[in-house]
């Protein structure tokens, strides 16, 4: 951490200083999409950077053919490599020339066809994970961009990210411009309110002779206060002390507890002493109150507020588009993918609607076991609209045996987790398709309740997990990790449990959906082949 212009006695006491509670956004970030797990196919996992127009019109027909579409699967999600090298003169992100001949729009045009929608994919960065061009620093262009060509998902991912600095530049005083009659008013940092470790710092080469440091980190803030004759839009310019030539610094600009702006500042070099940054913001007729903060207390925020800007930059460009075409609105799905690095877990609801909890998924089956093993850990976080993400389903691909197969899908539709194929379902074989097809394990992970299952007991190589259903009902799933064996449970576990809510189990019907198990008395019992899963659903009487 620099001292960034600090008094020394200031920064050491910010050392051990509890951070300042910096207004972040924390409202739920809600859409009006889907309440239950987006269902659908991905590129990726088959195709990686070979993606085509014609493959993708393939996939699309397959999905209605083999009955996958009807099943509820509905999203065709083309991850990296669709993107041109370029973008276009009016600086719009384009599709490959060669690879999507026809354009985007046309591949949505043709899916909506089918009855199926069109996902995109890019990256919170400055170019994606293979290296083409990204959307951080024009999130709305590219967002208004993605809804045009009919996207109604994205994925986005976090290659060459640049995060947003935790320093603050110092600053002098504010200027006040009225947009329509010009007229201006300076404010010298003297008349601002401090809060933690803000404080004004002498400097007889800056007009009142003082700046303010110390709003780094989260750890200060400084309020000023301006009057406004009536409701109208205003410059605010930001009269900032050169200071830092090797780093960026970051600043965010709240009105009136509105939602924030923010202003980046690079490396200044010291050709002037002084430096100035605008941002247009709305007043209200009396008191106004300006509140210029750094909120990078943690490493997380950065991911957290640029994921957010990503998200309502796709619900203006969906609501903008509906009302230029004068039709309803197709919201965008924003799933997070920033591989479970900042811990998504804790801030994706205000961000987006899905967020991967780990790295990439491969079709190995131990590694498969490392993606459930932290996701399922993460039950308390899942609710409707807001969902943990494992990543695609790698059911069919690799050398996983067929126990294998159905345990991955099984467990994945429990956790409440998107169901996103990734397998090839051109040349789908029917065993696979059947697992695919599941209607009643495709119903628990749909279920309106939402909740992901918890798991409630691990023993002798079993896992026992519970997801509390709509109506009151549960499913049950019984997951062997290891060799044939027995498995049997106190269901006394489920009903003392809070977060299952469970009854007493003679006020339910059992329904055997994967395999059998038995009920005798408060115990249920059964048997597993090496990595099998038996789902069973409650229901009540």
């Amino acid at each position: 951490m620099k001292r960034n212009k600090m008094c020394p006695i200031c920064y050491l006491k910010s050392l051990f200083r509890s951070k300042v509670v910096i207004t972040e956004e924390k409202d739920e970030f809600v859409n009006d999409v889907r309440k239950t797990p987006l269902m659908g196919w991905s590129s990726w996992n088959i195709f990686r950077n070979h993606v085509d127009e014609e493959k993708i019109l393939q996939i699309g027909k397959a999905m209605v053919d083999t009955g996958l579409k009807d099943c509820g699967y509905e999203y065709v999600n083309i991850d990296d490599n669709w993107q041109s090298g370029e973008r276009d003169e009016n600086g719009d992100i384009i599709p490959d020339y060669a690879l999507f001949p026809n354009g985007m729009k046309y591949v949505a045009d043709e899916l909506n066809k089918m009855g199926l929608k069109l996902g995109l994919y890019s990256s919170n960065g400055t170019n994606t994970c293979e290296d083409l061009p990204a959307s951080l620093g024009n999130e709305r262009k590219d967002a208004y961009t993605y809804a045009k060509f009919g996207a109604e998902y994205l994925k986005y991912d976090y290659c060459h990210n640049i995060k947003i600095s935790p320093y603050a530049p110092l600053i002098y005083g504010i200027e006040i411009m009225d947009l329509e009659t010009h007229e201006k008013e300076i404010i010298l940092c003297s008349n601002a309110k401090l809060d933690g470790s803000a404080k004004f710092m002498p400097d007889r080469k800056v007009d009142g002779g003082q700046y303010i440091s110390g709003l780094d980190r989260g750890l200060g803030k400084a309020i000023f206060k301006v009057d406004s004759d009536s409701d109208k839009k205003a410059v605010i310019t930001i009269l900032v002390r050169k200071y830092g030539k090797k780093y960026n610094k970051a600043l965010f600009v709240k009105v009136n507890g509105e939602k924030a702006k923010l202003l980046s500042i690079p490396p200044q070099k010291k050709i002037n002493v002084t430096s100035r940054f605008q941002t247009i913001v709305e007043f209200k007729k009396g008191k106004n109150e300006i509140e210029l903060y750094n909120p990078m207390s943690e490493k997380y925020v950065s991911a957290k507020i640029q994921y957010r800007l990503m998200g309502e930059s796709l619900k203006e460009a969906a609501n903008k588009l509906a009302k230029e075409e004068n039709r309803e609105v197709k919201p965008i799905i924003l799933g997070i993918c920033e591989w479970g690095f900042n811990r998504p877990w804790r801030w994706g609801k205000e961000s987006g609607n899905m967020w991967r909890t780990t790295p990439d998924i491969r079709p190995i089956w131990p590694w498969i076991m490392l993606i459930y093993a932290r996701n399922v850990r993460l039950y308390n976080y899942a609710s409707s609209r807001h969902f943990n993400d494992p990543d695609s389903l790698e059911v069919g691909n690799g050398k996983l045996t067929y126990n294998q197969n159905v345990s991955h899908f099984a467990l994945w539709c429990m956790m409440a987790s998107p169901l996103i194929l990734g397998t090839d379902i051109r040349t789908i074989p029917d065993n696979v398709l059947k697992i695919f097809s599941n209607k009643d394990l495709i119903a628990i992970n749909q279920d309106t309740l939402c909740k992901q299952a918890k798991r409630v007991e691990k023993k002798n190589r079993v896992d026992y997990l519970i997801k509390p259903l709509e109506n009151g009902n549960i499913a049950i799933a019984f997951f062997n990790h290891g060799g044939k064996r027995n498995f049997s449970f106190d269901f006394s576990k489920a009903i003392e449990d809070e977060y299952i809510g469970a009854d007493d189990i003679s006020k339910y019907t059992k329904k055997d959906v994967l395999g059998t198990a038995d009920i005798n008395g408060n115990t249920i019992t059964g048997n597993l082949d090496k990595h099998a899963t038996t789902v069973i659903i409650l229901e009540k009487k």
